[in-house]
């Protein structure tokens, strides 16, 4: 009997070790009725918007940026337009979906020589770098 409850003993102080070791998870939390594709969405509107927009880029200066980041379809967006028809097809689409921090681009654009640097300045600010690249 003795023997029983010293390796009951013995097997619970090593799952206690063990458990003492788990490391807690390394993500932060959404911040509570934001979804992981908005919090992408933020990071990368605002980015866009000050490094094509705002900073008046040439490369930029015929298109105008319609934000939808507040959209209830789970589908956060910013759209590039022509900067003299705002309601126009949209050149560009940057969205994220649901609960995914993927950031999708699409549109005319992407085909365009621009194209390439869209793509990477997305992927940097899509990382968590917010700086702007070189001009196209």
């Amino acid at each position: 009997m003795r023997l029983t409850l010293a390796r009951l003993a013995v097997a619970t102080a090593a799952g206690l070790v063990l458990a003492s070791c788990q490391s807690s998870p390394k993500s932060t939390p959404a911040p509570a009725g934001k979804s992981a594709s908005l919090l992408a969405m933020e990071q990368v509107a605002i980015a866009a918007h000050k490094c094509w927009i705002a900073s008046k880029d040439p490369a930029f200066k015929s298109y105008q940026m319609a934000n939808e980041l507040n959209s209830f379809s789970g589908t956060p967006r910013f759209l590039l337009v022509p900067a003299k028809h705002y309601g126009g097809k949209p050149l560009l689409v940057v969205q994220a979906q649901g609960n995914s921090s993927r950031v999708d681009v699409f549109g005319p654009l992407m085909a365009e020589p621009l194209g390439g640097r869209i793509g990477s300045d997305i992927a940097r600010w899509q990382a968590g770098n917010p700086a702007c690249g070189a001009a196209a």
